[in-house]
């Protein structure tokens, strides 16, 4: 007897394969990314990244199980659009923050943590089955991306950025090179 589709939300969440759990982290990215436009209609930037981004969390969901949906031009649009958005933050995105702000903000970040456990599901099934390299690096830069536009839409919304220093880890320095007269380079 052929089930009731009704009492079936998702056909294949009753396999093993660690497949699943990535479309399901995936599906969840693609709802947050909704929610995040819903509350970025005053930030035409974003509303438009985020229309553009929203389709590719749901081709990056079936790219494993089905027919491969990210390609090179789509991994170079959101490389292209990272860099405007970094390029508008400069020092505002070269410390650690708190994930907070205004509430577009913070569900942006929450959309950049989604990002984050679909790379991790992605790798596990990369355990299970060949996984395209492409699929790694579009979904780790979407977190990144996502991070910059957290940043962006708290400044644009008048919202300043929490520093967040760590007790965990020490301070990270930046490595400035001096050369010497023989040429050799050494840390200052």
């Amino acid at each position: 007897m052929k089930k009731d589709m009704r009492y079936i939300c998702y056909p294949f969440m009753r396999e093993s394969a660690s497949t699943v759990d990535f479309e399901i982290r995936t599906d969840s990215l693609t709802t947050r990314i909704g929610e995040a436009l819903s509350l970025t209609e005053d930030i035409e930037k974003v509303q438009t990244d985020l229309r553009w981004l929203q389709p590719l969390a749901y081709h990056l969901n079936g790219s494993v199980r089905g027919k491969q949906a990210i390609f090179p031009e789509d991994l170079q649009r959101l490389s292209d659009v990272y860099d405007e958005y970094v390029n508008e933050l400069g020092e505002l995105i070269e410390q650690f923050v708190l994930p907070q702000g205004t509430h577009a903000a913070t569900v942006l970040h929450v959309c950049r943590s989604e990002a984050k456990k679909s790379v991790r599901a992605l790798h596990k099934v990369s355990l299970e089955r060949e996984v395209p390299e492409i699929l790694f690096d579009f979904a780790q830069l979407m977190a990144n991306v996502l991070f910059v536009m957290a940043v962006y839409t708290n400044k644009a919304q008048g919202c300043d950025e929490i520093p967040f220093i760590s007790k965990s880890y020490p301070e990270w320095k930046k490595k400035k090179k001096q050369t010497d007269t023989v040429g050799s380079s050494a840390e200052s």
